[in-house]
């Protein structure tokens, strides 16, 4: 009996129950490529939810601009105080170009922003400020507010 008791032993150190040090290496490299790839898909950029999250052209025509204007995008009137007084649209805000770099706070970046003015070349160096403050979501009307006017849209 005691000869059948080494085979066992002698069998069972051969490789039957013994351990294997180089599965143990596959297994750990396979969990530092599933943290790995976790910790890259976490790092990308979520894709825009919606169309109104995505980047905006930079200039729309005043029909576009007045779709967005209904669908609550910001309006920011980018001319002057007296410019302002004689004619603006409804419910818009205005910051004069000359004072936009200093108050690109006050524009809110959740939302689409339209920038216009007189006639669509002021707006243009507005959406340029803020898109180097980091907006997307921003874009400059052509024809500016004498389009807007012209087109029947409300001005008060």
């Amino acid at each position: 009996m005691a000869k059948k008791t080494k085979r066992t032993r002698a069998r069972v150190s051969e490789g039957g129950g013994r351990q294997k040090p180089w599965l143990w290496g596959v297994i750990g490299v396979a969990l530092l490529l599933l943290l790995a790839g976790s910790v890259l898909l976490l790092r990308q950029p979520a894709a825009p939810a919606s169309p109104a999250e995505a980047t905006l052209p930079p200039e729309v025509d005043v029909a576009q601009a007045y779709r967005l204007y209904q669908q609550g995008a910001f309006v920011l009137d980018v001319r002057t105080p007296q410019e302002w007084d004689e004619f603006h649209a409804p419910n818009t805000t205005l910051i004069p170009l000359d004072e936009l770099q200093n108050r690109v706070n006050e524009v809110p970046r959740d939302r689409e922003v339209v920038v216009i003015c007189r006639s669509g070349n002021r707006s243009q160096v507005g959406r340029d400020i803020l898109r180097q403050a980091g907006f997307t979501r921003v874009t400059s009307v052509r024809g500016g507010l004498r389009a807007w006017r012209a087109a029947g849209y409300p001005v008060e």
